[in-house]
């Protein structure tokens, strides 16, 4: 039947789907697993993808909302989203092994609202009010933290000194959007110190290049990702304002095969949660509905890495560290 319909023309983001600090993350479940056996137990999420957890809780991780909920002394993970300085000494008073799968990025940002904290700043974190990474960063900053993510909340927003303002962003928002945010306050605040975008992470703003440059030829954009996943919801919100049809799925069950009318190019990414699997499946049932060509869109190559916690690295893991840092 198939066979009698156009070809569709697939084109697959480059980069797309998991980024070194999800892989990161990943693996330290994983080799929790490995070195302690189960279970291992996971505040939140690991990452934000169902069958990321589904897939590690059938090897033996438990996923919990509250680290009351894990039993005294157990080996605990924070999720790749990072954890507020309360749920450290929650951690602490119930003695857990925590092993910390914060990504790096995420610290980094930690790391620079508390710089300005102690220099009395008042610290302006754009992102968004619920979002699990930002809860840790706010619980991370020891001061005067006001959320926020638009240009009219720029405009409400009440600071102790004008002149003494600072801000940080979340990881996972849109870059473009996160400019606006930025020239708002500095319009607002000529004084304010920040990053600019730089604590947008990489994969985030290489993906959301990847999709932008996408949307230049395609007529159906297709992101597989999780609803829950900020940097997912971003890139479809980017192909959206650039005037794509656009969908969210969390797999191939989602797709709707009436979404393919008149549609000859379709392009296909992934949020960094979202293993490449996900997005074979995809196409798996997109060859069901229509005979396709597949190619894929030339982009970033990304050869990020970063290191494991030091009680989960192995002897090999500390020699290949060494090299790569002879070289």
């Amino acid at each position: 039947m198939s066979n009698s319909l156009e070809p569709l023309r697939v084109v697959l983001a480059k980069p797309r789907g998991f980024c070194a600090g999800v892989e990161r993350a990943i693996e330290i479940v994983e080799r929790a697993l490995e070195k302690f056996g189960a279970p291992v137990y996971v505040r939140h999420e690991i990452v934000h993808n169902k069958h990321v957890v589904e897939s590690l809780k059938h090897r033996g991780a438990v996923f919990v909302e509250e680290v009351d909920e894990i039993p005294e002394g157990a080996i605990t993970v924070f999720s790749a989203h990072g954890v507020s300085k309360r749920v450290e000494g929650d951690a602490k008073l119930r003695t857990l092994e925590v092993i910390d799968a914060t990504c790096p990025l995420v610290t980094k940002v930690h790391k620079e609202g508390r710089r300005y904290a102690a220099a009395g700043y008042d610290i302006i974190l754009i992102g968004h009010v619920g979002h699990p990474e930002v809860e840790g960063t706010v619980g991370q900053i020891p001061g005067r933290v006001h959320v926020l993510c638009t240009e009219e909340e720029v405009a409400v927003v009440q600071v102790a000194d004008p002149q003494r303002v600072a801000f940080v962003t979340q990881t996972t928002l849109s870059v473009n959007d996160t400019k606006q945010v930025i020239a708002a306050l500095k319009q607002r605040f000529p004084a304010i110190k920040g990053p600019d975008t730089r604590d947008i992470c990489y994969a985030t703003q290489n993906r959301q290049a990847a999709v932008l440059k996408m949307t230049e030829e395609v007529d159906l954009l297709l992101v597989v990702g999780a609803h829950n996943s900020s940097n997912s919801n971003r890139l479809a919100e980017i192909g959206t304002q650039m005037g794509v049809k656009s969908f969210l799925i969390e797999d191939a069950s989602r797709l709707d095969a009436s979404w393919l009318a008149g549609v000859r190019t379709l392009g296909l990414t992934a949020g960094a949660s979202a293993p490449e699997a996900l997005v074979q499946g995809v196409i798996e049932r997109l060859a069901e509905l229509r005979p396709l060509q597949v190619f894929t869109l030339d982009g970033v190559e990304e050869n990020v890495h970063f290191r494991l916690p030091p009680e989960l690295e192995t002897e090999a893991d500390r020699v290949a560290i060494t090299s790569d840092m002879e070289l």
